[in-house]
């Protein structure tokens, strides 16, 4: 019951929800955020333009991106951002070679599938980074590759992939890198210039801590403008979407008016933290928290530490016949604390996030209420199955 207590009169404090969302998105979000949503605009008034372009040339700036580069918004999840980008950035005579490592980089394997262009799929397992040296061998042997995809952080299992060292492979090789940097973006570095790279996606409801509707694509300024009839997807035209944005400053078609405002919200409270730097570190130090304190309760990660990112954290779940995922999923929402399942192949696990408007206290309530848990359920032991373990 402490662990609900504190979760009530956080709550209380504060004017925030009566639950944490560790997830990797949507997130817990601030007063603030929330309240932004509070009026109603229109999307062809002067304050709704100055609003969106505010936004772009914030998000453009994390980025680094500077006068060659732009940002893109577009309506809808993170995947809308990513096949935005894909079926714009992509020419439909062109070839992709996609890394995987995750169920994301499988979506986007399935959405080349479903605009039926050509694609190269380099497969590593789950628990491993991106294996650069195949992506080097891949570039060599075949010189009808034109671009490659990546996942930055892999949230199906937290696995924080080497975005420079493939950046430079691909550079090297004269290929366009493009860059799903939905669960990364905000919180760990990323230099459009320095990469380098012709663009990269991310969505309002992850490291920025908006809401969901809104997602965006920072792109090299001259790729997008050789991109003019790519796009398979009217709705999901980038280059469209920017020039009539460059001509008008609205959106073609109906904006998420609320969610953008979220997001201009979001962003000034992401400056007040520091940017970037002061963001991934709160970040850094709430994952801190929740390893240490999971490992002595019991539990093991999925990956070792060195590929680990501080977004999401996969743990096995415990070969005690009496824990069941379902229940204690359950049992932590009643306390406040709402996790993830997995979403993995090679083992039985969950995930718990560690990005959102929560502090490193709000994990130590969590680490209570697991306990709390786990003593209902009467599971004694959380570590894994042995051969699990082995298997890692």
């Amino acid at each position: 019951m402490a662990a609900e207590y504190d979760v009530l009169a956080r709550a209380g404090r504060t004017g925030e929800n009566h639950e944490f969302l560790l997830t990797p998105g949507p997130l817990t979000t601030s007063k603030a955020v929330k309240a932004a949503m509070q009026r109603d605009w229109g999307s062809w008034d002067q304050p709704f333009i100055d609003l969106t372009t505010g936004i772009c040339e914030s998000l453009s700036g994390m980025a680094g991106g500077g006068d060659d580069f732009v940002c893109v918004p577009i309506q809808g999840s993170g995947t809308f951002a990513v096949e935005a980008m894909l079926g714009t950035m992509v020419p439909r005579n062109g070839h992709c070679a996609v890394l995987v490592n995750g169920a994301y980089g499988e979506r986007i394997v399935k959405i080349f599938d479903a605009m039926e262009r050509c694609c190269t799929v380099l497969r590593s397992p789950e628990t491993d980074a991106y294996d650069v040296a195949a992506l080097e061998q891949a570039l060599i042997e075949d010189s009808s590759i034109t671009h490659v995809a990546a996942v930055h952080c892999e949230t199906t299992s937290g696995v924080l992939n080497p975005l420079d060292a493939i950046a430079v492979t691909t550079a090297r090789h004269g290929r366009s890198l493009l860059v799903d940097a939905m669960s990364s973006f905000a919180a760990l570095p990323i230099d459009v210039y320095a990469l380098p790279c012709d663009g990269l996606v991310s969505s309002a409801n992850k490291c920025i801590q908006g809401v969901p509707g809104m997602g965006f694509a920072i792109l090299r300024r001259s790729a997008l403008a050789a991109t003019k009839g790519n796009a398979h997807s009217l709705s999901l035209d980038l280059h469209d979407q920017w020039s009539y944005m460059e001509k008008s400053g609205r959106w073609r078609f109906t904006p998420p008016t609320h969610a953008a405002a979220a997001l201009a919200a979001a962003i000034e409270e992401h400056a007040n933290e520091g940017g970037v730097g002061g963001r991934g570190g709160r970040y850094a130090s709430n994952h801190l928290v929740l390893v240490r304190g999971m490992r002595e309760i019991g539990f093991e990660t999925l990956l070792a530490d060195a590929i680990q990112s501080p977004i999401i954290t996969a743990f096995l779940e415990p070969a005690d016949p009496r824990f069941s995922f379902q229940k204690f999923y359950d049992l932590l929402a009643r306390r406040g604390f709402v996790i993830y399942p997995g979403k993995l192949t090679v083992a039985p696990t969950f995930r718990i996030g560690t990005i959102g408007a929560i502090e490193a206290q709000d994990i130590r309530g969590l680490l209570e209420a697991v306990k709390a848990v786990l003593e209902e359920m009467g599971v004694r032991d959380a570590s894994p199955a042995r051969e699990t373990t082995a298997a890692q």
